[in-house]
């Protein structure tokens, strides 16, 4: 086998030619020659399901989104075995246990339709600053539209390669890197916690997204003045609009952990202690500090996210900054 990373660059320099190939095929052109790669990667060693179909009529089944990344991943092995790496005769595996879907390239496959989002294994909070493991091609495809007009076709309308680095939230990451070389001069354990706070943030908590906030304007005193003074109203209007829908309030404590702040000086010490605090208080044991690979990794990395991130008990990954959505990049759940 190849040097892994020389493929990755022939798939990365090769994508519009690739993608190409791909919507032929998945338009029933010559799907045939995908035949024999097809049997060897389905399930049983078996032609997939959906072959025939495909073959025939250039339509799939009444299938989830989850099934249609899978065949998009089989498509895309197929492709790469019958075109681009023809001659090396290359036989590539998919989806083993290690996690990542083209182990023979170290390359991950992202299948997101218009919603612009998938859900992917949680591993580790920092991932949302320093990126993932392994590159990634996503693909772009218009199953949410084409889901509605039985029978089913599917196109990949937009594509892009990202560099494992580039697989993480676009948003923190452009404050990390802001701020990263003055904290981390200043004071090491503090930049740390700082990271910690960025890595498990909820921004739908109201306490998390004010803090967030007055990061953002860390080294201008007055401004951060400014967001603790507004924050007063905003949180009797969160308040009021939390009780209209008959939900709980946010107990005082919140909006006072906001205001004690400005009796600390300097205030960007209050700002970093006070975002420290919201972790422990929310996340208690779970929140761990970033072990040596990770620190290295938030010291020195390129901290270029390009997507959204947020967290439950997987990632969901948000791909609308990238493809171009509008609003689409908004971190609207962690």
């Amino acid at each position: 086998m190849p040097n892994k990373e020389h493929l990755r660059h022939l798939v990365r320099d090769n994508l519009s030619n690739i993608v190409d190939s791909m919507n032929r095929y998945l338009s029933g052109s010559n799907v045939s020659n995908l035949k024999a790669v097809l049997n060897r990667i389905g399930r049983g060693q078996q032609l997939p399901h959906w072959y025939d179909g495909l073959a025939n009529s250039g339509t799939f089944p009444n299938l989830d989104g989850k099934t249609i990344g899978s065949v998009l991943e089989m498509i895309l092995i197929a492709t790469l075995e019958v075109g681009l790496f023809q001659k090396e005769k290359l036989k590539f595996r998919i989806n083993p246990a290690r996690g990542v879907d083209l182990p023979d390239l170290d390359l991950g496959i992202k299948t997101p339709s218009e919603n612009f989002c998938t859900s992917e294994p949680f591993f580790s909070a920092y991932e949302r600053i320093i990126g993932s493991e392994h590159d990634c091609v996503a693909l772009l495809t218009d199953y949410q539209d084409a889901k509605k007009k039985p029978p089913l076709r599917v196109q990949i309308i937009k594509y892009r390669y990202l560099t494992k680095s580039q697989i993480a939230d676009f948003n923190i990451c452009a404050l990390a890197r802001r701020f990263r070389d003055g904290l981390i001069k200043e004071n090491e354990a503090r930049a740390k916690k700082f990271f910690r706070f960025l890595a498990f943030v909820n921004q739908s908590d109201w306490r998390a997204k004010r803090i967030i906030r007055m990061l953002q304007v860390m080294d201008k005193e007055d401004a951060i003045r400014n967001v603790i003074s507004e924050s007063r109203s905003h949180f009797q209007k969160t308040n009021q609009t939390r009780v209209k829908k008959q939900n709980e309030p946010l107990p005082e404590d919140e909006l006072k952990a906001i205001e004690d702040i400005r009796s600390v000086s300097p205030l960007h010490i209050a700002i970093l202690d006070a975002a420290d605090n919201w972790v422990i208080d929310t996340h208690k044991d779970f929140a761990r500090m970033p072990n040596d690979n990770e620190w290295s990794r938030l010291r020195s990395g390129p901290l270029d996210g390009q997507i959204g991130m947020s967290f439950a008990l997987q990632w969901r990954y948000n791909f609308g900054r990238i493809f171009n959505a509008n609003g689409a990049d908004e971190d609207e759940g962690g």
